[in-house]
């Protein structure tokens, strides 16, 4: 019996070590790559898109602007939504891009003016502006071109745009070629007076010169942008009349153009088109006129062409197209577009259908009448 237990003390003795060492290395860190137990009464919160990462997916989803000032010393800035500069300065903009195209105020095309300069290097496009003055303000943007063969379009994923204020304490108002301007009044479209300022902090208000008296802007039905001028949202033949604009800022206040206001109602669609000849039936050598006439919204142009019978043996005859507005009352206005077709002495080969075609942005009518000789 001795013996049994001290065998058994021994053999104990022998496993205690291994014993121990198993559960020395149990405390060891497991290598990377072991499957690790998560505690059963811990809380794991969801695991949800980094902020960096759900910023760069919505990024990708928006336009992305290229448009850059060139500062002092070569340095870059990305440009806000407006930028106020003194008249005077001059200004250098970048767009990043091998095919870059410009949209900058109309009027600086118009006059090609000196001042501006355009130029499209390896890597981006370059508009320069030297000299600036109060009638440069307005919108500067840029964007690229995605071009297969012959046909281009714009890449709406890069692009930038800036309005520029070029503030004159000379020039409150954006000068404008002419002293006053006629703005046409549709039902089916806001109406914009565009008087825009050059110092976005100055104070402008709208006026009716008869009876004389301050138009109240109520936010809704009228509203000033500064970027566009005072906006009518629903104009209605109330609203007709001559207006003008005043400023103030830090002065003197200042006096826009006038603007008559004419109200318009005609439906939209092709030409309204009428045709009708001087006469039916005609004598050889006899004069006869063709006349095409369009009743239309003061503002759309309409654009004739002609098929007559001798047009094929280049019969000469004599084209001319004009125009007119006309005030129907109660302050509607309307424009009368009219082509006329004239052959001096008529033959026989003038006789046949006289047809009209008259255009505009909506489409187009055909309209015809027969001459015949007697």
């Amino acid at each position: 019996m001795r013996l049994w237990v001290l065998l058994s003390l021994l053999l104990l003795q022998d496993a205690l070590p291994h014993v121990i060492g198993q559960s020395a290395k149990n405390k060891h860190p497991k290598e990377p790559g072991e499957n690790k137990i998560r505690p059963v009464n811990k809380k794991v919160k969801p695991k949800g898109p980094k902020m960096k990462e759900r910023e760069s997916a919505d990024s990708s989803s928006k336009s992305q602007s290229i448009l850059m000032q060139v500062m002092d010393k070569g340095r870059f800035q990305k440009l806000a939504a407006t930028l106020s500069l003194s008249a005077g300065q001059s200004i250098e903009l970048r767009c990043k891009g091998s095919n870059v195209t410009w949209s900058y105020p109309s009027y600086l095309d118009t006059f090609k003016d000196s001042r501006l300069s355009l130029k499209q290097l390896d890597r981006y496009g370059q508009l320069i502006l030297t000299n600036s003055t109060a009638a440069d303000t307005g919108e500067y943007s840029c964007w690229l071109q995605l071009c297969n063969g012959n046909k281009c379009r714009k890449d709406e994923t890069k692009m930038g745009s800036t309005y520029i204020f070029f503030t004159d304490k000379e020039e409150l108002f954006v000068p404008t070629p002419s002293y006053f301007e006629i703005v046409y009044l549709n039902p089916d479209k806001p109406a914009v007076i565009p008087c825009r300022v050059t110092t976005p902090s100055a104070k402008v208000t709208l006026h009716r010169e008869f009876p004389a008296e301050e138009i109240e802007t109520d936010g809704t039905n009228i509203i000033y942008d500064v970027k566009k001028g005072f906006v009518y949202q629903h104009p209605t033949s109330d609203h007709k009349g001559i207006v003008y604009c005043k400023a103030e800022s830090q002065g003197a206040p200042q006096i826009s153009i006038k603007y008559h206001l004419l109200y318009v109602e005609v439906p939209k669609g092709p030409p309204s088109t009428t045709i009708m000849a001087s006469s039916n039936r005609a004598e050889v050598s006899d004069g006869v006129h063709v006349i095409c006439t369009v009743l239309g919204e003061p503002d759309v142009d309409v654009n004739f062409s002609w098929q007559y019978p001798g047009q094929e043996s280049e019969r000469p005859v004599i084209i001319q197209n004009f125009w007119r507005l006309i005030n129907r009352g109660t302050g509607h206005t309307t424009r009368i577009s009219k082509s006329v077709l004239v052959i001096e002495d008529f033959e026989a080969r003038d006789a046949g259908n006289y047809i009209c075609i008259a255009q505009n942005l909506q489409g187009e009518t055909t309209v015809a009448t027969e001459v015949e000789l007697n």
